[in-house]
């Protein structure tokens, strides 16, 4: 998957140097949105208020043309699986209507993700994109696993009120992120705390959605805000951090094996504590419900299963152990900020 910036260029791309030399005789001057020619310092409209990258003017036929084709011969000449499309929503919707068409003309399973940081419904009704960066569910997750900001009663609303944003077959395709190139680490986010970072992993592969690891999470690689986010990766195995690396092959070989805890069932919510700060939630299909518990608290806590299991066998999916239940209740003991995946049968 390749990054798309279509809504800016570099002040050195040569239709913008152009119309640096030739003004009002520049044939490239609408490639941009300009308000003042000719001047030694023209104004014109740029990303992020940067002036060394000027705002590409896409209602423009001859840029819209240049841009399609951009999109098309790297599905055609390299085969690509998909587009991330930077700043998404500050480029208009039939811009992107076109370069579906466009670039699925070609390959018709190529997968489109928008850069949106907020609802992005309007890109999601079947004509644009077909995911989307999921900002929305991240600052959720770091607000209650990293910076405990809210409680497990409160997350469980906002998540709730989530689930009903979007139709519901789209959260399947999600691009769900919990860290980028424009954040911060998540090992900085969560404060350094390598087992809440695995709690947020815990969930973010048990969830509805496709989860996205960002480089180096996998291996503990730190790092600030931009700059520091996008420090090279550590390839010296020395230096990684192992145990997060077996961590995360674990929750991907679960996931791959265990439909149930990708997108096969429905999601509910099963019980929560704000006092407590737990949280119980499951995925369940007419012949399986799987089960996940979350500690997201710096105490061990014995936390009860709230349905009946009597008679039922109950695979620990991370433990690799299967037992009977002989009650109609358990309870699940918890270290710090841990979690527990079942398989009730």
């Amino acid at each position: 998957m390749l990054d798309a910036v279509f809504n800016h260029c570099g002040k050195n791309f040569p239709a913008f140097q152009d119309v640096i030399k030739n003004g009002d005789a520049s044939p490239y001057k609408d490639w941009f949105h300009i308000s003042e020619l000719p001047s030694n310092e023209f104004h014109y409209e740029t990303f992020a208020f940067d002036k060394t990258m000027p705002k590409l003017n896409t209602s423009n036929p001859k840029v819209k043309e240049y841009l399609l084709k951009v999109g098309q011969y790297w599905v055609k000449e390299f085969n690509i699986d998909g587009w991330r499309l930077d700043v998404a929503n500050e480029i208009d919707h039939q811009f992107w209507r076109e370069f579906r068409r466009a670039v699925k003309s070609i390959k018709e399973d190529v997968f489109l993700v928008g850069e949106i940081w907020h609802d992005a419904l309007p890109w999601l009704e079947g004509e644009q994109f077909d995911s989307v960066m999921n900002y929305p569910l991240t600052n959720m997750i770091h607000r209650f696993f990293a910076y405990e900001e809210i409680n497990a009663e409160q997350f469980s609303h906002e998540l709730q009120k989530y689930l009903h944003q979007y139709p519901k077959p789209q959260y399947n395709f999600l691009f769900n992120l919990v860290g980028s190139h424009d954040t911060p680490r998540i090992i900085n986010i969560a404060q350094k705390n390598k087992q809440k970072v695995m709690l947020i992993k815990a969930f973010q592969f048990s969830f509805l959605g496709s989860p996205s690891i960002y480089y180096g999470d996998e291996i503990g690689l730190t790092g600030d805000k931009d700059p520091g986010c996008r420090r090279c990766m550590v390839w010296d195995e020395n230096l990684q951090d192992q145990e997060m690396l077996m961590f995360m092959k674990k929750l991907i070989k679960l996931r791959r094996k265990y439909p149930i805890m990708a997108n096969s069932g429905n999601f509910k919510i099963l019980s929560v504590s704000g006092h407590l700060n737990y949280l119980c939630y499951s995925r369940e299909t007419e012949d399986q419900l799987f089960i996940v518990v979350m500690n997201n608290s710096s105490k061990v806590q014995s936390i009860p299963l709230p349905i009946d299991i009597k008679d039922k066998t109950i695979l620990d999916l991370w433990k690799s152990k299967e037992f009977a239940a002989h009650s109609s209740t358990i309870n699940v003991t918890l270290k710090a900020y841990d979690f527990s995946f079942l398989l009730i049968r």
